[in-house]
């Protein structure tokens, strides 16, 4: 019996790491989610930050990114409500909690970003029941799984 994809919900860093280098972890992370084996999430606020930080910083990409969520179609969550985003508060920087708590309300296996500096703290780690990890350690957990099927 095959088992169901991973669900990963992936933040406007890894995204646009990902569409920004043709040969990094992010970018391989991508092509899973591209060829369907791994579900990509993202909320509203994630797309909307996306584009916004590609306008911004680097428009040349912002037709790469449309054509890429146009094949791609992710599922994309609503954000979440005051009261879950307080919650995550209690563990996050203010900025970072609307996605923490998207995540936790999309009941996904993973959430993916570079920002390590506020994901990675002992107390954010405890609040949610799924891996916050680099694209890098993503791949790497991906790897280990195929080889324990």
């Amino acid at each position: 019996m095959a088992r169901r994809p991973w669900r990963a919900f992936l933040d406007a860093s890894a995204l646009i790491a990902g569409l920004l280098s043709p040969t990094g972890g992010a970018h391989e992370a991508l092509r899973l989610f591209e060829i369907g084996v791994v579900e990509l999430i993202v909320s509203r606020q994630v797309l909307v930050e996306a584009d916004r930080n590609l306008t911004a910083k680097l428009p040349a990409l912002l037709d790469v990114y449309h054509d890429f969520l146009h094949r791609l179609s992710p599922n994309i969550v609503e954000d979440p409500g005051c009261e879950a985003v307080g919650r995550a508060m209690t563990v996050i920087h203010h900025a970072d909690a609307p996605i923490l708590a998207a995540a936790v309300a999309a009941h996904v296996d993973y959430l993916i970003t570079w920002n390590t500096r506020h994901f990675h703290k002992k107390p954010v780690q405890e609040f949610v029941s799924f891996h916050i990890v680099t694209p890098a350690e993503f791949l790497t957990d991906f790897r280990r799984a195929l080889l324990e099927e």
